[in-house]
C-alpha cells in the first residue's frame, strides 16, 4: 500500500475488525474472539491483546510452512548457499520494479490507527481492564511500529515519518511522501522503543514469552543503535548517507539543509552505538545463557542449548524472549523435516565453516591448532567449536529417533550428501549442512507435520551488541565486553584466552568470509573476531545480511568476483558417488557437479556455463540499498514529471522501471 492508498475507509475498517473477531491466534493458542461491533472496538484490554498479537506475523520473523524456515534466510550470503544466486549478486539483473516493493505502508496503517485510537481513550479512561496490561499491549503496538520502521530502514534507508492516519487527500499524501534521512528514521525508531519499554512488562499479561516483553524492545533497540551507528560509520563520505557526496536528499527543498541533531555524523556515531551499548547491557546483563552439555543427543542427557532451537515449548528457555508456537492440529512447518535431510536445499558454504575456531581458541590455520583438515566431514568436526560440532552433519549420524516418547531407538541415519539431486527437497547444495531446527521426535519428521516454536529474540544477541558497540565506540573491550565475549566463548567450550585468538588471526587468510572486509579493506584482528562471534553464534538466524550491509562488506566483489565454495568434494570424498552423480563439463547442461579444473571445493553455483552465476558473485554500490519502485514517483509527480515527485530515488538507481542501478 502506498501512501496514496494510506487512508481509511468504513467498508475497510469495518471488513478488518470483523476478520480480527475471527481469527486465529497465530502466537497464542486462544479461542478466537467472539465478533463485536466497530463502534465498541478497541474499548476493551482483550480488544488491544487481539489487535496487537495479530499483527506479530505480517511484521516479525518465524518458519514459514515449506521452506527451511528461520534457518534459511541467510541464503544467498557467504554463510549459505541456495543452487541460484540471487539477481543482488549480478548487476544489471536486479532492477527497478513497475509497482509495489519496499515502499509499503500496511502494517504501519494497522499501528497507526490503533495509536490514534487507544491513546486518547486511555488517556480519558475510555477503556476497561487491568492498567497495567492496557500499557502493556500499548507498548506492543509501539514496538511493532518500530519493528516495520527497522524493515524499512534496513531496505531503502531515508523513508517518511509517518505518525497517524492520514484523509484520502492526494496533496496531503504527496506531502506526507517525503523521505526523512536515515538517521531521523533511526531515532523515530528508538523513540518508539523507548516508549514501549516504558509500557511493556518484564513479562507479557498472557503468552509468557511467546508474547514482546520489555527486554525484547532492549535488545530491539540494541540492534538498531548498531545498525545505524555502523551504518554511518562505514558509509561515511557516500552517497548512503546524509549530506554525503551527491546524496540524492539535497535535491529536494525539504532535505536541502539537512543538519544532524548532534551536530556532525560523528556525533550521530556517537549517539547511536551509546544507546546500543546502554539498551544491550539491559539485557545482556540480566538473561543468563542457556547451558551447552556438549552432547547432541542422549537418553540421559539432554543439551539445552541444542534443544532450544528446535523445542516444541520454548517457555522454559530464559534466553529465548520472544518465539512464535505452533500447533499440530492449527499451524505447522516443514522445517524438522529439512532440517533431517539437505535443508531444503540451503548449504553452509566453506567459508562458514572454517570460520568457526579450534576448541582451542586457534583459527585452523595456526601453528599447533590440531586441525584435520576438510577430506572427510568428520575431519572438518574433529577438535573444533562446540557449536561447529553440534550443528555440522556428517554421514551415519542419526536424524530421526522414531517414537521418541515411547523410549524406542529405531533411527535414520544422515546419508552421504546428496549433492547431485535437483529436488530442494533432497538436494544438499554444498555438501555441508546444519542440524539447527532438528527435533528428533519422529512426530516432526514428515512432510507438513512439524510444530516446534520459532525463535523471534534470543537474549544472546544484546551479549554479541554490546561486544561490538563497545569496541566500535571506544576502540577497546571494556570489561562488560569481555565478559560476555567469555561467556559465550565458555558455552561454545571454546578456549577463553580471546587475546591468543587474536594474536593468531591472519587476516589474509580470512579473505573467504566478506565480514572480514569493509568498503573493500582488510579490518582489524580484533574487530574481525568481533564479527567472527557473532557469525558463528548466530549462524543460519537469518541476520547475516543485515550485518553485512551495515559493515559495507561487499565493496571488494565490486572488482573481483567472490565464487561460493562447499565441501571438499574432489578429494577422497568423491569416492562416495557413482560416475553419474559427479557429472561435470561447464558446456554439459546434464552437469550436476562443478568441474575438477575450478578447484578441489563445490561450486554450486558454477556448474553450468549457461548460468548467469558462472561469473561468480559482485556487487554494486546501489545494492546496499533496494530501488524505490516506478509507480511511487509516477502517482506523487506533477502532470506525469517523475523528476518533479517529492520522493526521491535511492543512490545508483533510475526512475525508470524494468532498468538496473547505473552503469550496468
Amino acid at each position: 500500500m502506498s501512501l496514496l492508498k494510506y487512508k481509511i475507509k468504513s467498508t475497510v475498517l469495518v471488513g478488518f475488525m470483523a476478520a480480527m473477531a475471527v481469527s486465529c491466534n497465530d502466537y497464542l493458542d486462544q479461542a478466537p474472539l467472539s465478533a463485536i461491533a466497530p463502534g465498541s472496538y478497541l474499548t476493551d484490554e482483550s480488544h488491544l491483546a487481539a489487535y496487537a498479537v495479530e499483527r506479530y506475523p505480517a511484521i516479525l520473523p518465524s518458519h514459514t510452512n515449506w521452506s527451511f524456515g528461520t534457518f534459511g534466510t541467510d541464503g544467498n550470503t557467504d554463510n549459505m548457499a541456495i543452487p541460484v544466486l540471487d539477481n543482488k549478486y549480478m548487476p544489471g539483473l536486479l532492477r527497478v520494479a513497475a509497482d509495489k516493493g519496499d515502499w509499503d505502508f500496511t502494517n504501519i496503517f494497522q499501528t497507526n490507527y490503533f495509536l490514534e485510537t487507544v491513546l486518547p481513550r486511555y488517556r480519558a479512561g475510555g477503556i476497561s481492564g487491568s492498567d497495567a496490561n492496557i500499557r502493556h499491549y500499548i507498548g506492543e503496538i509501539y514496538f511493532l511500529r518500530a519493528h516495520e520502521y527497522f524493515t524499512k530502514l534496513q531496505a531503502l534507508g531515508d523513508f517518511p515519518i509517518v505518525r497517524n492516519t492520514l484523509p484520502d487527500n492526494h496533496e496531503i499524501l504527496t506531502e506526507a511522501s517525503k523521505r526523512n534521512p536515515r538517521n531521523e528514521v533511526a531515532r523515530f525508531i528508538i523513540s518508539d522503543l523507548d516508549s514501549a519499554a516504558a509500557m511493556l512488562q518484564n513479562t507479557a499479561p498472557t503468552g509468557g514469552s511467546n508474547r514482546i516483553s520489555k527486554n525484547v524492545a532492549h535488545l530491539l533497540k540494541s540492534r538498531v543503535a548498531l545498525y545505524e551507528g555502523t551504518w554511518l560509520k562505514y558509509f561515511k563520505g557516500t552517497a548512503l548517507v546524509p549530506n554525503g557526496p551527491e546524496w540524492p536528499g539535497k535535491e529536494k527543498a525539504y532535505n536541502a539543509s539537512y543538519q544532524f541533531p548532534s551536530g556532525s555524523i560523528e556525533g550521530e556515531i556517537e549517539y547511536f552505538l551509546t544507546q546500543a551499548m546502554a539498551s544491550a547491557k539491559e539485557v545482556a546483563s540480566a538473561v543468563p545463557l542457556v547451558t551447552n552439555t556438549g552432547v547432541i543427543l542422549s537418553a540421559t542427557n539432554e543439551n539445552p542449548y541444542f534443544n532450544m532451537f528446535s523445542a516444541e515449548n520454548m517457555s522454559g528457555y530464559g534466553e529465548v524472549l520472544l518465539w512464535r508456537q505452533y500447533n499440530r492440529t492449527l499451524e505447522r512447518h516443514n522445517v524438522p523435516v529439512n532440517a533431517m535431510a539437505g535443508n531444503y536445499a540451503v548449504g553452509l558454504t566453506r567459508s562458514m565453516v572454517e570460520s568457526f575456531l579450534m576448541a582451542n581458541g586457534l583459527p585452523i590455520y595456526a601453528a599447533g591448532s590440531g586441525y584435520k583438515g576438510d577430506d572427510y566431514l568428520a575431519d572438518v568436526r574433529s577438535g573444533r567449536d562446540g557449536r561447529l560440532n553440534l550443528f555440522l552433519k556428517e554421514p551415519g549420524q542419526k536424524n530421526v529417533l522414531l517414537n521418541l516418547a515411547q523410549g524406542t531407538h529405531a533411527t535414520e541415519v544422515e546419508p552421504y550428501p546428496h549433492i547431485w539431486e535437483s529436488s530442494y527437497e533432497k538436494k544438499y547444495t554444498t555438501g555441508y549442512t546444519i542440524r539447527k531446527g532438528l527435533n528428533y521426535d519422529a512426530a516432526h519428521a514428515s512432510n507438513g507435520n512439524g510444530y516446534t516454536g520459532s525463535i523471534t529474540f534470543r537474549a544472546v544477541e544484546a551479549y554479541l551488541n554490546y561486544i561490538e558497540a563497545s569496541y566500535e565506540k571506544n576502540g577497546t573491550l571494556d570489561g562488560d565486553a569481555k565478559n560476555y565475549w567469555q561467556q559465550i566463548r565458555t558455552r561454545a567450550k571454546v578456549s577463553t584466552d580471546i587475546d591468543k585468538t587474536i594474536s593468531a588471526t591472519q587476516m589474509s587468510k580470512e579473505t573467504g568470509d566478506w565480514g572480514a572486509y569493509s568498503a573493500g579493506q582488510l579490518i582489524t584482528p580484533t574487530l574481525y573476531n568481533i564479527r567472527r562471534e557473532r557469525r558463528n553464534e548466530l549462524m543460519a538466524e537469518g541476520l547475516r545480511m543485515m550485518d553485512l550491509k551495515r559493515w559495507r562488506a561487499m565493496d571488494q566483489m565490486i572488482t573481483t568476483p567472490y565464487h561460493v565454495e562447499g565441501f571438499k568434494l574432489w578429494g577422497p570424498m568423491k569416492d562416495w558417488y557413482t560416475t553419474a552423480q559427479l557429472t561435470y563439463g561447464a558446456g554439459n547442461n546434464s552437469s550436476v557437479v562443478s568441474d575438477p579444473a575450478l578447484g578441489k571445493y563445490l561450486r554450486p553455483h558454477q556448474i553450468r556455463s549457461n548460468a548467469d552465476s558462472y561469473k561468480g558473485s559482485r556487487w554494486a554500490m546501489a545494492h546496499y540499498l533496494n530501488p524505490i519502485a516506478a509507480q511511487h514517483f509516477i502517482i506523487t509527480s506533477v502532470g506525469g514529471n517523475v523528476t518533479d515527485s517529492p520522493i526521491y530515488q535511492n543512490p545508483g538507481w533510475p526512475l525508470t522501471a524494468g532498468s538496473g542501478a547505473k552503469g550496468y
